[in-house]
């Protein structure tokens, strides 16, 4: 699976989370075989919990369907740059590699912002890729937040 394709699954959910009222951010976990594990969006809103951002939801399900927190041999696939607590969670699943989107300036964690998975106090440090359709996850994020804002 190319990172492209894993990308235009995580703009999926991220379409399918916008729609539900949450901010448009969507993850997939992709096994060792290139299979996709887990797969969601932001789910904050509607279960009241400021832990469902999608990159956790995914972690969880894929750390579920494999039967161990380890997810070594996997990448994160999301469509914005985590956060501090997303970062830390990929960091803290042993996860190979995260791919993202969209750069976020204001909260990233993997380069921009921060760069907590590459902080090298910590005993793992997942590779990064970055920009992997940037245009068309940051286009989703805008015009989410455009029908928001008061005029």
């Amino acid at each position: 699976m190319t990172w492209t394709a894993a990308m235009r699954r995580a703009l999926a959910e991220a379409a399918a989370a916008g729609g539900r009222g949450e901010v448009p951010v969507g993850a997939v976990v992709v096994g060792p075989s290139d299979e996709i594990l887990a797969a969601a969006g932001n789910d904050r809103e509607s279960t009241a919990d400021p832990t469902a951002h999608a990159e956790v939801l995914a972690l969880r399900e894929a750390a579920r369907r494999r039967r161990t927190w380890r997810l070594d041999g996997c990448t994160l696939v999301v469509t914005l740059e985590p956060c501090t607590m997303c970062a830390g969670a990929a960091v803290l699943s042993r996860i190979d590699r995260i791919v993202y989107g969209a750069v976020d300036e204001k909260g990233g964690a993997v380069g921009s912002l921060w760069d907590v998975v590459r902080d090298r106090r910590l005993n793992h440090r997942p590779e990064v890729v970055m920009g992997v359709l940037a245009e068309e996850c940051g286009a989703e994020l805008k015009a989410f937040f455009r029908t928001r804002r008061i005029r």
